[in-house]
């Protein structure tokens, strides 16, 4: 899916600050390392159901710079989602980040990490993920990527994944529409289970098994 496109398909928002961030991110992230950065969106637009052929890198690529363009592709692909938040999440509705009861997250784009209304954690955890992957000091190359800069790419996917388990237990027509469209969770899911980059436990939102479940289902059906 194009971000860009998808962005300009909710000018209806009535918020136009977030809405030329989101714009602005899109065509920053858009400027850099077109060719891999399109290979992934060709890919996506072909069939964003054929997560195993999104997630296949070509022949001789570089695994960090790999995950890192997906991850970049996340990012885009995430303000779409949380433009389509914003019409029901609101800081005196949803005034934390949470998911179930057991999971509240503080925001680290404080000096000292705090609580943040959802919609707020969503916007600096966004804003924090592309300032970080446009860091000349962690990421000054695109053609290969050192081991210590790579590490850092997990924190990055444990922090934009508390937008999706937002969504998905306080938002869950919304992320349902969503997920619908672009297959984005279920990608971001076989990605980090792919490689490593998050631990089974913090994946709390159950979209692979659903899709167990309802594979089983559809055998016994038959």
């Amino acid at each position: 899916m194009d971000s860009t496109l998808a962005v300009q398909q909710e000018r209806h928002f009535s918020d136009p600050v977030f809405f030329t961030r989101v714009f602005l991110l899109s065509l920053f992230f858009k400027s850099i390392n077109h060719s891999f950065s399109e290979y992934i969106q060709q890919n996506i637009r072909a069939d964003c159901s054929n997560i195993d052929k999104i997630l296949e890198p070509p022949e001789g690529q570089d695994e960090g710079v790999w995950k890192y363009e997906h991850l970049r592709q996340f990012c885009l692909e995430l303000n779409g989602l949380a433009v389509k938040l914003q019409s029901e999440c609101h800081p005196d509705t949803c005034t934390q980040m949470t998911a179930t009861e057991q999971w509240i997250f503080l925001c680290a784009a404080h000096k000292t990490p705090k609580e943040c209304p959802a919609i707020d954690y969503t916007r600096h955890t966004l804003d924090g993920a592309a300032c970080l992957l446009n860091s000349n000091k962690y990421f000054p190359s695109r053609v290969s990527i050192k081991e210590s800069s790579v590490a850092k790419l997990g924190s990055v996917c444990r922090r934009i994944y508390r937008i999706f388990s937002h969504a998905y237990f306080h938002h869950r027509q919304i992320f349902d529409e969503y997920e619908n469209e672009t297959f984005l969770c279920h990608r971001f899911t076989k990605f980090v289970m792919k490689y490593n980059l998050m631990s089974k436990d913090n994946l709390i939102v159950p979209i692979l098994e659903e899709e167990v479940q309802n594979s089983v289902a559809g055998e016994s059906e038959a």
